[in-house]
Order: structure tokens, then sequence, then C-alpha cells
């Protein structure tokens, strides 16, 4: 079976951080950063609230694009629009 991944931008409501990350299943992924289950940097930021994401074809272009939207300031990422 395919899968697609995803990058996400997540929001945290306590400090209005943004973390980016990939996976394979954005609700379980979010589930886990709500409950202090997902990345270090997350826990005890949270609540956190989903606010883009882009569907890849494969974790290699998620890591790709992953590591080029990390590299961009707040700002930048609150616009990023495209996967190009």
């Amino acid at each position: 079976m395919f899968k697609f991944w995803y990058v996400y931008l997540i929001q945290s409501t306590k400090d209005n951080t943004i973390y980016t990350g990939i996976t394979t299943d954005l609700n379980r992924r979010l589930k886990q950063h709500n409950t202090s289950k997902g990345a270090r940097y997350t826990k005890g930021r949270g609540p956190f609230i989903l606010i883009k994401y882009f569907k890849c074809q494969n974790k290699s272009q998620a890591l790709k694009l992953e590591y080029k939207i990390k590299k961009l300031s707040r700002e930048e990422k609150l616009k990023f629009q495209t996967l190009t």
C-alpha cells in the first residue's frame, strides 16, 4: 500500500513557537505532540495546533522540504506556501 509523507508545521498555543516535522499520519503525530510523546523540543510547550502541511510523494522528498523549511525565519515559515 502506498502512503504519502507529510511535512507539517505546528504552533504552540503556550509560547507561539513553530515546530516543523515529517510523518505519514498527521492526526497521530499531532496527538503525540499534544501528549508530550512527540519530539523533545515540543515537550512542555503544548498544546499545539496544526498551522499548515504539505503532502510529499516519499520520505526523501519530505526530508528535503523539512530541511528547507527549518532554515526559514518564523515569518518566512508562516508565508511559505509551495513545495518549490
